[in-house]
């Protein structure tokens, strides 16, 4: 009798989600995808960690320089499990009252994920339609947050838009979606 691997049921998720949606990713195989997933425990780990959060991790292309599988919370909205966060530690440190449960930045770094880059975002919003609900907060350019700033996108009147809020607000419908490199 085989013991089955813990992780089946994840892959079988991805596996369904993967061929469900093939506009995401033309031109990948399932085979090749899995084949990494196995080698890649940690990675499991932290698309488990996606999954489990309401991301809905999805492959949505390769990174050019070292050929790893992009993937990415495709969540129609902003994931359940993480909203209600400010930025970042330093954001949720300045917090004198009224504090949220904690910050994008370090969940992302606790699942072992990155925040998106406005380009990013951008990207994948030519891939489907994302946060016409809700918004995402994303990763900050140094200056900006440096200021206090912080940024987040959403899609309002059929258009991607990026602003600004301090980094120490946070929002029932503002969330925060992950990069995986696998």
């Amino acid at each position: 009798m085989s013991k089955q691997n813990p992780h089946d049921e994840l892959i079988a998720t991805l596996r369904d989600r993967f061929e469900t949606n093939s506009q995401r990713h033309e031109g990948l195989d399932w085979a090749d995808v899995e084949a990494r997933l196995r080698k890649s425990p940690d990675k499991l780990r932290s698309l488990a960690e996606m999954e489990r959060t309401g991301g809905e991790p999805d492959v949505i292309g390769r990174d050019g320089a070292k050929g790893a599988f992009l993937f990415v919370d495709c969540a129609a909205e902003s994931p359940k499990e993480r909203r209600s966060l400010c930025y970042d530690r330093a954001a949720l440190d300045a917090r004198k009252e009224a504090k949220p449960r904690g910050s994008a930045m370090e969940m992302a770094e606790e699942m072992g994920v990155e925040l998106l880059s406005d380009e990013q975002y951008r990207a994948l919003q030519t891939l489907g339609t994302f946060d016409t609900k809700t918004s995402s907060w994303l990763l900050t350019p140094p200056a900006i947050r440096k200021l206090g700033g912080a940024i987040f996108g959403d899609r309002r009147y059929d258009t991607v838009f990026t602003y600004h809020n301090g980094a120490e607000s946070y929002y029932a419908a503002r969330g925060w979606r992950g990069l995986l490199k696998v």
